[in-house]
């Protein structure tokens, strides 16, 4: 991120501004409506305002002479727009006094840009794409306009009109943020956004005990809980929209190695994050020592996140955590996640169930080689059931071994997919026979193995069988 969004006090001074055509007004009609108090050097000698408003031309002050020359006291930036070579020597004179500079398209003379702009008064949105794209944040300012209630501004000014009060009657700031996301999310801001602004303020006034709305425990102190979050297997757009607010109201975020950093991301930036997550073969706190951090974070007051890669509930160990939650009497809920068998499923294009060929699915982990030893594999041999292997790189030996020992068939279709959905995820399919070279051909884990007729009908099989016949195509030809 090379430009910090950041909003500028346009009553604090001027904005001299430089240029012609239908760039600079542009910035005329932007800057004027945004209230801000300008100067304006045309150097075409065209100061022609009548294509704005009589209300946003009073705010625009025609000046004479050389800007290049122009006293710059009072002024808080500078705007150069369809100048020309005036452009480039204007930001030398500015970036000279101090003065932060746009010249249009040229960032190279420039230290800010003007980023696509959603207004709904109070609330302002600005999107950038560092100067790269104009029609990129067009793009993503119009999807944003379409998502955001057209009074979400009027819940702001609200808010704003009651925040000294409620501050002064709930001085904790965690009770006092619960508040206000109570507010926000509940009956009352409803009303706002539905244009009931009267009936939103007189249910704002009946409030009673505000720490015992915004959720106090008897002691006055702000209530702590647990959520265990899925964060699926590694793509930040297939978190849920729960997963997503839960991220967003966390105090602390407790992750695992797994998640990955965009994800991570989308937790509310003051959050601390800390992670308890471990890879095979190195070292880790333990799960006895992660339901502890659990347990004190909300004892505490604090919402916790327990942020899992997957799903909690499969192989993520959520189960352990709920219990241990239960008996200290921390409130918890969970919040599911797209487990990496789907993730691959989906990229891949494995149908893991398929009418009249796979009528079940079995789900087990083979972390290690005696983990794949201890499966009773006689239950899987059933050609119509699809076995979906957790962590299964490292026991590849052992899966084959066990499945063939059973009697599945040497010649059953295998899938080894690895970071499914990253973008760099990867794919080796064959049969069950060659399944530890499949995994030979995968850079990195974490992976799970897909075993079963449903592997053939994947998108990698299809091009494997492709290539595979071309080139016997091209060796015929020779």
């Amino acid at each position: 991120m090379r430009f910090l969004p950041v909003f500028l006090d346009l009553q604090s001074g001027a904005v001299l501004v430089v240029g012609a055509g239908d760039p600079v007004r542009t910035k005329l009609r932007l800057l004027a409506a945004a209230g801000a108090r300008v100067r304006w050097f045309a150097t075409d000698g065209n100061r022609d305002l009548g294509w704005l408003d009589a209300k946003d031309a009073a705010h625009i002050e025609c000046a004479d002479g050389d800007p290049l020359s122009a006293d710059l006291g009072g002024v808080i930036a500078v705007v150069c727009a369809g100048a020309g070579e005036t452009g480039p020597a204007m930001s030398v004179r500015a970036k000279a006094a101090g003065l932060p500079v746009n010249v249009m398209d040229e960032l190279a003379h420039s230290t800010f840009i003007f980023p696509a702009i959603v207004d709904r008064g109070d609330v302002v949105v600005a999107i950038g794409t560092g100067g790269a794209s104009p029609v990129v944040a067009r793009r993503v300012r119009e999807r944003i306009e379409a998502m955001l209630p057209a009074r979400i501004g009027d819940l702001a000014g609200f808010i704003g009109r009651w925040r000294k009060q409620i501050h002064t009657r709930i001085p904790e700031l965690a009770l006092r943020r619960r508040f206000w996301e109570r507010v926000v999310d509940g009956p009352i801001g409803a009303l706002v956004l539905a244009g009931r602004g009267n009936e939103a303020e007189q249910a704002l006034t009946e409030i009673g005990d505000a720490s015992t709305f915004a959720g106090a425990t008897a002691s006055g102190e702000a209530e702590g809980r647990v959520t265990l979050v899925g964060a699926g297997p590694g793509d930040p757009d297939l978190l849920t929209i729960k997963a997503l607010r839960a991220l967003q109201d966390a105090d602390v975020v407790f992750y695992d190695e797994l998640v990955s950093p965009e994800i991570l991301d989308r937790a509310r930036r003051d959050a601390a994050r800390i992670a308890v997550g471990r890879r095979v073969g190195k070292p880790g706190i333990g799960q006895l020592a992660i339901n502890k951090l659990l347990i004190e974070a909300a004892r505490s007051g604090q919402r916790a996140v327990r942020l899992k890669g997957g799903d909690p509930l499969i192989f993520g160990r959520g189960g352990e955590e709920i219990e241990a939650l239960r008996k200290a009497g921390i409130a918890y809920s969970v919040v599911p996640g797209i487990t990496a068998g789907l993730g691959a499923a989906a990229q891949f294009e494995v149908p893991l169930t398929f009418r009249h060929e796979a009528l079940r699915i079995t789900f087990l982990t083979a972390h290690k080689a005696r983990d794949a030893e201890a499966v009773d594999w006689s239950t899987l041999t059933d050609e119509k059931m699809t076995v979906v292997v957790y962590m299964g790189m490292t026991a590849a030996v052992s899966v084959r071994a066990g499945l063939l020992a059973a009697g599945r068939s040497p010649q059953t279709p295998v899938g080894v997919f690895a970071r499914v959905t990253w973008l760099d995820a990867q794919a080796a399919v064959g049969t069950l026979d060659e399944l530890p070279g499949l995994v030979e051909r995968i850079d990195n884990g974490p992976a799970i193995l897909v075993i079963g007729d449903v592997v053939a009908h994947s998108a990698p099989w299809s091009r494997q069988n492709f290539n595979q016949m071309i080139s016997r195509m091209l060796e015929a030809a020779e």
